[in-house]
């Protein structure tokens, strides 16, 4: 595995969608990035898999009857291998080398198999919300901070009610993404 985390065709891979991400959710981004830089700082020991992606997971499948996202050319991608969002209605067709940004944990989604003797690998990357509870417990997993902090637990199980809400603010319309910066002022 240490190979191919190290190959520099993945790599790149890595730090275009981490790019994506930022250029099309900046404000989840940086939400990422402040709760992460945290993480991280708090556990140096911790390695980021790739320097300049800001997901600190990463998935590979190369099973070769894999339902899967971005993949390998030997599969027809008009005939399998399409990413289903059931909440939207949609069935997207995914054709190799393709790069897509989903809120995984607010959206369902699924794959349709490939074809019999085709082959098709996925390279996913991603952040367990398991992760931002523990930055935002103190370091503590919610079982340890319930039983070091009663009060304080309470008071995060009350504010999760009305987290969803701040997870939405994160998203940009496409208005906010297609407004230009504000010039900067030359001195």
């Amino acid at each position: 595995m240490n190979e191919v985390l190290a190959n520099e065709h993945i790599i790149r891979l890595a730090t275009f969608a981490s790019y994506l991400f930022a250029l099309w959710a900046p404000k989840v981004y940086a939400y990422y990035k402040k709760w992460l830089d945290k993480l991280f700082n708090h556990m140096p020991e911790l390695p980021r898999i790739f320097g300049r992606s800001i997901w600190p997971t990463a998935a590979f499948n190369f099973s070769p009857q894999l339902v899967c996202h971005p993949s390998a050319r030997n599969f027809n991608h008009t005939h399998g291998g399409h990413l289903i969002l059931p909440n939207l209605k949609l069935l997207i067709e995914f054709p190799a080398g393709a790069i897509i940004l989903i809120p995984s944990a607010t959206l369902i989604h699924a794959n349709t198999p490939v074809q019999p003797g085709e082959r098709c690998i996925s390279f996913t990357q991603y952040c367990a919300g398991g992760l931002f509870r523990y930055v935002d417990n103190g370091f503590r997993t919610e079982g340890e901070f319930a039983e070091e902090y009663p009060e304080g637990f309470e008071a995060m199980m009350k504010e999760k009610e009305d987290r969803w809400r701040m997870g939405v603010g994160l998203w940009s319309t496409l208005e906010e993404l297609l407004t230009p910066a504000e010039p900067v002022e030359k001195k």
